[in-house]
């Protein structure tokens, strides 16, 4: 496409987010490995600062495992009523700059600044403006992919981390997911990953000299996502409606749990802090699943679906107890709850396509 009429796309990813937060707002950790979530002796780590993840700490890493790695890491408690009042300052700078905005967690998010909302001119100084905002209004700092599509952008957004930039324009798409290992390929999980490389696959340029009929023989119907990615072909728009498929609570405990009362006692408060968040936001969904990990991290789920969507919160607390009670007695403890309601009914939203274009808008 001629680069006046393609799309231009930032990804914004606040670095360490829910870690940059506590040492923005208490000195005594700045500086220091820092994990949101778990304690010493429990749970998982929410998020890490980056002077935990230069010992190997990773977000989802039992709080056991990141203390062997890091015997010095401090556990602080979320505090998440803060991380979406920052989340909510980051999603105003943003409606400056783009109508399209489309969040994919508290701390990023693409923007669609092919029309140029506020006149900057390109695309890399409205991501520039946008960091500079986030510092100047947040005290933290945010790292941006600039892009002709979502894809790259969200792949640009990690190649400068922390406080940085990445700006790849449609003639070095191609070449900028050729150069890259498959692991940084979001959507492509550490079980495919290994598929791939067992398949000779290790980098970008490896899965783009594959043909279609291989990708289909092997990867089935993730063959043409896979096929465009590695081409730098990503049509997606950037959309400011995304559609929720599933609401869900879960909760790891100090201790881990066996006897039947604990468990329904336990499962009795995630279920009404869930409904309590359902009702709040209208949501109506026809699927309960729980989700039960137990003592050695072996973890199932199981669900129950009816014809129309759950019409109370009694009748929702008494599917999801009805799954917990089947799996009771349990044969080693219990160490998390989750309950989720799936299967959602959605008003479909009318989206357009992407913003007006104005010739001669670029990247640089």
């Amino acid at each position: 496409m001629d680069d006046d009429r393609q799309r231009k796309i930032i990804h914004v990813d606040m670095d360490a987010f829910f870690a940059s937060v506590e040492q923005r707002d208490d000195p005594a950790l700045r500086g220091k490995p820092v994990a949101v979530g778990g304690s010493k002796a429990r749970g998982v780590v929410a998020a890490a600062s980056y002077e935990a993840r230069t010992f190997g700490v990773r977000s989802a890493m039992p709080s056991v495992t990141a203390l062997r790695k890091c015997p010095d890491l401090i556990f602080v408690r979320g505090r998440f009523d803060a991380y979406r009042e920052v989340s909510a300052q980051i999603r105003a700078i943003f409606a400056d700059y783009a109508d399209e905005v489309e969040p994919l967690s508290l701390d990023e998010a693409y923007l669609d600044v092919t029309s140029d909302k506020a006149g900057i001119g390109t695309a890399t100084a409205i991501a520039e403006a946008i960091r500079a905002r986030i510092k100047a209004e947040t005290r933290l700092t945010a790292s941006a992919g600039v892009s002709y599509c979502k894809f790259i952008a969200k792949l640009a957004s990690d190649q400068n981390k922390p406080d940085g930039i990445c700006v790849i324009p449609p003639s070095k798409g191609a070449a900028f997911v050729a150069s890259l290992p498959i692991e940084r390929f979001h959507g492509v999980g550490p079980k495919t990953a290994q598929r791939m490389k067992a398949l000779g696959i290790q980098m970008g340029a490896d899965l783009a000299a594959r043909d279609m009929a291989f990708l289909a023989r092997h990867f089935g119907s993730s063959a043409e996502w896979y096929w465009a990615i590695a081409r730098g072909i990503d049509d997606r728009p950037v959309r400011s409606h995304r559609i929720r498929k599933s609401y869900g609570t879960e909760r790891t405990f100090d201790r881990d749990l066996s006897d039947r009362e604990e468990l329904l006692a336990a499962l009795d408060r995630i279920i009404a802090i869930n409904w309590d968040g359902l009702s709040a936001k209208q949501i109506r969904g026809r699927t309960v699943v729980l989700k039960v990990k137990y003592a050695d991290f072996r973890q199932i789920t199981r669900s129950h679906s009816l014809p129309h969507p759950v019409p109370d919160g009694d009748t929702f607390a008494a599917m999801a107890r009805g799954l917990l009670e089947a799996l009771i007695p349990v044969d080693r403890g219990v160490r998390l709850l989750g309950v989720t309601l799936a299967g959602l009914v959605h008003a479909e939203p009318t989206q357009p396509e992407g913003g007006s274009v104005q010739p001669g808008f670029a990247f640089v």
